[in-house]
């Protein structure tokens, strides 16, 4: 059974940091690509970073080099640094991971974590 289970979340003041972390079971991360999406209450999921099979990442415009992706294959684990943290950074953020190769393409989601930036 596949399991992407998310820690590191919480309440952090403003432009404080804070690191996510998802760790997967029944799949092997370096195989495929990893991403995190958020979602504000009332607003459209949006992505916040991806990294590839091969480590290269990208990030949403309004990370603006303030967020970090990336992984660790010896521990299956991809993480998510946050730093100068703004309230509208709060959402719910989730781990999501997609397979393309062998076909069929397979897709593998977290439970969310919540993640709240406020004084």
């Amino acid at each position: 059974q596949v399991q992407l289970v998310e820690s590191g979340g919480g309440l952090v003041q403003p432009g404080g940091s804070l690191r996510l972390s998802c760790t997967a079971s029944g799949i092997i991360f370096e195989d495929g690509t990893e991403d995190w999406y958020r979602q504000a209450p009332g607003k459209q999921r949006e992505l916040v970073a991806t990294i590839s099979r091969f480590g290269t990442t990208n990030y949403g415009l309004f990370v603006k080099g303030r967020f970090t992706m990336s992984r660790d294959n010896a521990k299956n684990t991809v993480y998510l640094q946050m730093n100068s943290l703004k309230p509208e950074d709060t959402a719910v953020y989730t781990c999501h991971a997609k397979f393309s190769r062998p076909p069929p393409v397979r897709e593998y989601w977290g439970q969310g974590i919540q993640v709240t930036v406020s004084s």
